[in-house]
C-alpha cells in the first residue's frame, strides 16, 4: 500500500512549492476544495500541478457547484488540463453554492456528458458521520458505484472500526477499489499553524467539525499511521478487501510524509 499512495493537500499559497520539493512525480497529489474559498484555488493549483507532470486529483464537491452549466464549465476546464481522474464528495458548503446538495447528481451528470474523466472518487465513512447515519453513508455508496470507480475512506483512527467497515462494504456487494484514508505523521505545532492558516472562520468550522482528528493528532504519543496500518495490515491486505493502495491526509507537511513514506518502504524491504 505504501507504494501505492496519494497525498492529499489544501490549496494554499506555499503549496505548489512544498509538492515541487517534496513530492516524487509516481506519487498522485489530490487537492482539496475550500467552502470559504470556493473551488477557484483548487482548479488553480490543479492546473499548475498538472502542468509540471504529476497526476492530480481535485476535489469537486456538489455544494460549491452553481448548477449544470457550471459543472459544464469544470469539466472542460479540468480536461484541458490533462485531468482525468476527479473527487467528487457532496462537501461541506453550507448554504450550498447553488442547485446540487449533494455528489449523487453530479455524477450522474458527469454520465450524461460521456463520463469525461476515466476515474471518479467517491467517499467512504469508517467513522460514523456527524450529521449522516451510517446505513445511510453505505447505502450511498451503493447507489453511486455505477457513476464512480473508486472510494476514499475518510479519516479513521481505529484499527478495528476501520477493517469492520471494509468487511460491511464488501457485504454489501459494493466492489469498487477502496483507497484507505489515512493521517500522515503530523507535527503538533505545523497542525496547529495549518489550522490558523486556512482562515479564521474555516478554521473554526473545520476544528468544529473534526475536534476528535485533532484531539487524536495532537495528543503526544497519541497516534502514528505505522501503528494504525500494522493493526489493520491483515484486514486491508486480503484480496476480499480490494484495497488500492493508501490515501494520505499530508495536512500540508510534505517534507515530514515523505520522509516518513520512504523510511517505512526502506524498513520493509520495498
Amino acid at each position: 500500500m505504501l507504494g501505492s499512495v496519494r497525498y492529499e493537500v489544501l490549496p494554499a499559497k506555499a503549496t505548489e512549492d512544498k509538492v515541487l520539493a517534496h513530492v516524487p512525480r509516481d506519487v498522485v497529489v489530490t487537492v482539496t476544495a475550500s467552502p470559504v474559498k470556493g473551488l477557484e484555488p483548487t482548479l488553480a493549483l490543479t492546473e499548475r500541478l498538472a502542468a509540471h507532470g504529476y497526476r492530480v486529483v481535485p476535489h469537486v464537491p456538489a455544494r460549491l457547484l452553481r448548477d449544470h452549466a457550471h459543472l459544464v464549465e469544470v469539466v472542460a476546464r479540468l480536461r484541458a488540463a490533462g485531468v482525468d481522474d476527479v473527487f467528487v464528495p457532496a462537501g461541506d458548503a453550507d448554504p450550498p453554492a447553488g442547485t446540487y446538495e449533494g455528489a449523487l447528481p453530479v455524477l450522474r451528470h458527469l454520465t450524461e456528458l460521456g463520463r469525461p474523466f476515466g476515474q471518479v472518487g467517491i467517499t467512504g465513512y469508517p467513522e460514523s458521520h456527524p450529521l449522516i447515519d451510517d446505513d445511510v453513508t453505505i447505502q450511498a455508496m451503493w447507489d453511486k458505484r455505477a457513476h464512480a470507480t473508486y472510494i476514499v475512506s475518510n479519516l479513521c483512527f481505529d484499527s478495528r472500526v476501520l477493517a469492520a467497515w471494509v468487511a460491511r462494504v464488501r457485504r454489501r456487494a459494493v466492489t469498487l477499489p477502496v483507497h484507505i484514508g489515512v493521517a500522515g505523521p503530523v507535527e503538533r505545532t505545523k497542525l496547529l499553524a495549518m489550522a490558523t492558516k486556512i482562515g479564521v472562520g474555516e478554521s473554526t468550522r473545520f476544528l468544529a467539525k473534526h475536534a476528535s482528528w485533532f484531539a487524536r493528532l495532537a495528543a503526544p504519543g497519541g497516534y502514528t499511521p505505522e501503528r494504525l496500518l500494522t493493526r489493520s495490515a491483515a484486514a486491508l491486505t486480503a484480496p476480499s478487501a480490494a484495497v488500492a493502495g493508501l490515501h494520505l491526509f499530508t495536512f500540508n507537511q510534505l517534507a515530514g510524509t515523505e520522509r516518513w513514506r520512504r523510511a517505512m518502504l526502506t524498513r520493509l524491504g520495498g
